[in-house]
C-alpha cells in the first residue's frame, strides 16, 4: 500500500508537506503542491477515508432518498445532485422508497448509521402529524433539505419547491383559451401535498374563468402509467364525456392517452390531453404531450446548494422554483374538437 512518506521520498519533502500538499494547505508553494499531486497521481495514491473522517469528524457521505430511480421525473435531479455533490468532494448514497413510510424509515436509520454529513430527502408523505424518523433527524441535528412540498410531519426542515399551483393554473388556462369548458382532472396521491396544489391550480383557473369546478369530472388516480389508464377507463365507463383531461403527472397522462386511443378516441381530435412534469416519453409519445417542464436540474442543484449552507452554518432561504407551460400536439381548439 503506498503510504505518504513513499511520495515524500520521491518529492524528496517532508511527510508533513506531502499531507498539506494533498490537502490544499494554503503555506504550500504553488509549484510544490502541483508537484505533489502530480506524483501521487503517478504513483496511484489513494486517501484513507478513513482517516481523513477521523481526523475532520465528517464523513464526506451525503444521503439522498427518492421514491425510485425507475421514476424518469427524478434522473435529471439524481444527476444535478451527483455531478455537484462530486465537485464539491462529496459522495451520494442513494436509496429508494418505493413511496413505503417503512422502508424509508429503513432507509433513513441506514443513512444514520453511516454518519452522512447530511440529508436531502423527497418524503414518503401521510397523513399524519408527526414521523418519528423524521424527530430523530431533528434531535440529531442532521442538516437536511427536502425535495419537494413540506407537510406537518415534515414542518421542520427547508425544503427546495416547484411552483405546483401557478404551473398547475397554467396548464388549465391554456386548456380554457383553446375553448374548452369541461375538464376533467386527474388526481395524485391524497397525502401529498403538491397533488392538491396542481389540484388546487385547475380549481382556480375553473373559477376565474366563471365556472365552477364539477366533482363529476375529478377522478383519482396516482403517478403511474396504470393509475392513469385505469382512472380513463373510470372516466368512460361513467360515462363522462369531457372536451379535454387534465392529468397530475406525465406518468398518468400516457396511461390515460393509451386507453383512450385503444378504444378508438383520438388526441387531440376528439378530447385534448396535458400532463404534468415533462419527462423525456412526454416529447416522444405518439402524441407528444402539453405539459409543464419541471426544472428537476435546477432544483437538484440548488438542493445540494442548500445543504451545503446548512452543513457549513451558513443562511439558508427556502426557494419555490418557477416551471413552465410546453405546448405540444396533444391539445388544441374545441372547435377542432367539436367541428364547430
Amino acid at each position: 500500500m503506498l503510504r505518504l512518506k513513499d511520495i515524500a521520498k520521491v518529492a524528496n519533502v517532508s511527510v508533513m508537506t506531502v499531507s498539506k500538499a494533498l490537502r490544499d494547505a494554503p503555506d504550500v508553494a504553488d509549484k510544490t503542491r502541483a508537484h505533489i499531486k502530480q506524483l501521487a497521481q503517478q504513483m496511484g495514491y489513494v486517501p484513507d477515508s478513513s482517516a481523513q473522517c477521523l481526523r475532520t469528524r465528517t464523513t464526506k457521505l451525503l444521503g439522498l432518498v427518492i421514491p425510485a430511480t425507475t421514476n424518469p421525473i427524478y434522473a435529471r435531479m439524481v444527476f444535478a445532485i451527483e455531478d455537484r455533490a462530486r465537485e464539491l468532494g462529496y459522495a451520494i448514497l442513494l436509496t429508494q422508497t418505493q413511496n413505503l413510510a417503512e422502508r424509508e424509515d429503513a432507509c433513513l436509520r441506514r443513512l444514520l448509521s453511516r454518519r452522512v454529513d447530511g440529508l436531502l430527502i423527497t418524503p414518503v408523505y401521510r397523513f399524519e402529524a408527526t414521523a418519528r424518523i423524521y424527530e430523530e433527524i431533528v434531535s440529531r441535528k442532521i442538516p437536511t433539505v427536502l425535495l419537494g412540498t413540506p407537510a406537518p410531519f415534515c414542518k421542520n426542515f427547508p425544503a427546495i419547491e416547484i411552483e405546483e399551483l401557478a404551473a398547475s393554473y397554467r396548464v388549465t388556462k391554456h386548456l380554457l383559451e383553446l375553448g374548452h369548458k369541461q375538464i376533467a382532472y386527474f388526481t395524485g396521491p391524497p397525502a401529498a401535498p403538491w397533488a392538491h396544489e396542481r389540484f388546487e391550480g385547475y380549481r382556480r383557473a375553473l373559477r376565474e374563468a366563471g365556472l365552477e369546478p364539477d366533482d363529476k369530472l375529478v377522478f383519482q388516480s396516482g403517478t403511474t402509467i396504470e393509475d392513469g389508464a385505469k382512472a380513463a377507463l373510470q372516466m368512460l365507463n361513467e360515462g363522462c364525456q369531457p372536451t379535454a383531461i387534465q392529468t397530475v403527472s406525465d406518468l398518468v397522462a400516457i396511461g390515460c392517452a393509451e386507453t383512450l386511443l385503444q378504444q378508438g378516441i383520438r388526441i387531440p381530435e376528439d378530447i385534448s390531453l396535458a400532463g404534468f412534469g415533462n419527462i423525456l416519453a412526454a416529447e416522444f409519445y405518439r402524441v407528444p404531450l402539453t405539459t409543464v417542464s419541471q426544472p428537476k436540474h435546477r432544483l437538484g442543484i440548488a438542493a445540494i446548494e442548500a445543504l451545503m449552507n446548512l452543513i457549513r452554518n451558513e443562511p439558508f432561504t427556502p426557494k419555490r422554483l418557477a416551471a413552465e407551460l410546453v405546448e405540444r400536439r396533444s391539445t388544441a381548439p374545441v372547435k377542432s374538437v367539436t367541428g364547430g
